[in-house]
């Protein structure tokens, strides 16, 4: 079993960086432009005057914050995560660990509905608040997919948004939920959490989201991290009105390079717990994951293989957190220093 260290490595460099923040509600090519510029740069954004309606959020905060609150044993109920349900501290099945506890949904709502009466005493109030949410957020990603698509100049603005509203799309929808340490929470042996050593611990580590794109929101307690390479990393600050957007693995993949898939962590907070809802838009199983002919071109040819998001989701799931998996399906060795 390997943990995470909890301590930045030696080589490691906070700098403060202000991340884009796109403001959705602009409109015009400018957004498209500017969020290109920041997948390009960051892999990374905020967005603000998203649409997401302020009751939707607050019901899905409130399920969420219920159900963390309870008793390991009633939480254990929920899981195990497999991959779908309540996980804590494991994170995937080779070893990595974080501190961190969560559910994982299948975005389908008839799953959602029957996953909901190991997690709810009502069942019908949280899936109705996971749904709804759900759609929410997939109507935001849809939205940004477009604007990027629109910003590449890409003719069929619904090339990205498509994978994603698939009726077999892969979708995902997680709530991780990280405590701050033991010193401020429940000491005996039926607490989730047995940690022995105080400060900001990692509670995810370092990765990259495989997918296309994550649409991210926590609360307003920080210990989001983007990674700039060559380990220098960016604290995100906490902003409940906004929502973070990732580039996925796919999207790098999709645009041949030209957006780079984000590698980011997150940190407990010493004094408050932290909770993140992430939904992660992936294609179906069978969709072959190939780059638009507009971002193809003489001087940048295709920098990865087709492949399908099945044998991309086999790979993820055999390897460690933070390995590097896009490499694996370069169509050339030799154009590694395109990237």
């Amino acid at each position: 079993m390997v943990v995470a260290s909890p301590n930045p490595i030696g080589s490691e460099k906070l700098i403060a960086v202000e991340v884009p923040i796109i403001d959705l509600a602009a409109r015009g090519p400018k957004v498209a432009e500017l969020i290109v510029k920041a997948s390009q740069e960051y892999g990374f954004f905020k967005v603000i005057n998203h649409g997401v309606p302020e009751d939707v959020i607050r019901k899905m905060e409130e399920e969420s914050f219920n159900f963390f609150g309870k008793p390991a044993s009633e939480k254990k109920k929920a899981g195990p995560a497999q991959p779908f349900g309540y996980g804590c501290k494991n994170i995937g099945f080779n070893g990595d660990m974080g501190e961190v506890e969560y559910l994982l949904f299948n975005t389908n709502p008839h799953c959602i509905s029957q996953r909901s009466e190991t997690i709810s005493n009502d069942p019908t109030k949280f899936s109705s608040a996971v749904s709804g949410y759900i759609q929410a957020v997939t109507d935001l990603a849809c939205e940004v997919l477009d604007l990027m698509a629109e910003g590449l100049w890409v003719q069929n603005t619904s090339v990205f948004s498509s994978l994603i509203t698939h009726l077999d799309s892969d979708s995902v929808f997680r709530l991780n939920h990280y405590p701050p340490p033991l010193k401020d929470r429940d000491t005996s042996p039926s607490s989730s959490f047995q940690i022995h050593h105080q400060g900001n611990n990692i509670g995810f580590g370092e990765h990259s989201d495989p997918q296309i794109l994550t649409i991210l929101r926590s609360n307003d307690v920080g210990g989001l991290q983007i990674c700039l390479g060559d380990g220098v990393w960016v604290p995100v600050p906490p902003d409940p009105t906004s929502f973070c957007v990732n580039v996925g693995d796919l999207l790098q993949a999709m645009t041949n390079g030209r957006f780079v898939s984000v590698r980011h962590r997150a940190l407990t907070n010493s004094d408050k717990p932290r909770m993140s809802m992430a939904f992660f838009g992936a294609p179906p199983l069978h969709a072959l994951i190939t780059s638009p002919p507009e971002v193809v071109t003489p001087e940048r040819p295709s920098l990865y293989r087709p492949f399908t998001w099945a044998e991309y989701k086999e790979i993820t799931y055999s390897l460690r957190l933070g390995d590097s998996r896009l490499n694996l399906f370069k169509a050339c060795p030799d154009k590694e220093a395109q990237e």
